[in-house]
Formats: structure tokens, C-alpha cells, sequence
């Protein structure tokens, strides 16, 4: 997933440095991954124009990177399918099997539970 990904839509993108949700799509962008922010109370992050959501973003998605609660996931999901994207990524904390469900059977990988950028730097960043 990570070698094959070009753009990740970050639904729950923040502007507060401080959070997972700001530091690990930074993180990302640095190593060369297209961020499209998804929050719909932000204009800008990380230097990229934020859309409310993903069937806002004018362009293909290859993952959709989740920073939201469990319970919220499945709306996102369905969205995400509707858009084309090709993985949907639960972060840490993050599991909604009825979701993952839905994805696995429209066709889309899926992750839960799992840092993308703890996994980024064990798998290729160390390479």
C-alpha cells in the first residue's frame, strides 16, 4: 500500500502541530506523499487546500487516511468508495469492522488500528 500510494485524502486533518493528526500527515507529505486535508473547518493545511469532503477533492485519491472516531467511520467509507479510492486507512485507535467490511467488498484494502507513519518508517523509510 505505502509504495503503491501516491495522494492521501486526511480526513480529520488539524492545523494543531501538536496532534497525530497534523504530525503524521506531515510526516507523510515530507516523504513525498500528496496530502489533500479533508476537514471542513479549515481552509488551508499543511500548505494544501482543505475540502469538506472527499467528494469535494477535484482529483483521484489513491488512500483515505481516517483521523475520526470509530463510530463515525462508515459515512467516510461509503464516500470513499464512491470516489474511487483504492485503500481506506484507519489510524491508531481507529476500528470499525462493519466498515472495513464494506470496503474489503467494494474492492478497496484495508487497515485498522495502525499508524501509517510508525508502518512508513518501519517498512521503507529504513530500508
Amino acid at each position: 500500500i505505502l509504495e503503491n500510494t501516491r495522494t492521501i485524502a486526511v480526513v480529520g486533518i488539524t492545523d494543531r502541530a501538536e496532534l497525530p493528526s497534523y504530525a503524521v500527515p506531515a510526516y507523510l507529505q515530507r516523504q513525498g506523499y500528496r496530502i489533500i486535508p479533508v476537514n471542513p473547518y479549515l481552509q488551508e493545511v499543511l500548505g494544501e487546500k482543505s475540502y469538506t469532503d472527499l467528494s469535494s477533492i477535484p482529483e483521484p485519491v489513491d488512500t483515505v487516511l481516517l483521523f475520526r472516531r470509530s463510530e463515525v467511520v462508515p459515512p467516510i467509507v461509503d464516500e470513499a468508495i464512491k470516489v474511487g479510492a483504492k485503500v481506506v486507512w484507519m489510524q491508531e485507535g481507529i476500528i470499525n469492522e462493519e466498515a472495513a467490511s464494506v470496503a474489503l467488498d467494494a474492492g478497496l484494502q484495508v487497515v485498522m488500528n495502525t499508524c501509517m507513519r510508525v508502518q512508513h518508517k518501519r517498512l521503507i523509510a529504513n530500508k
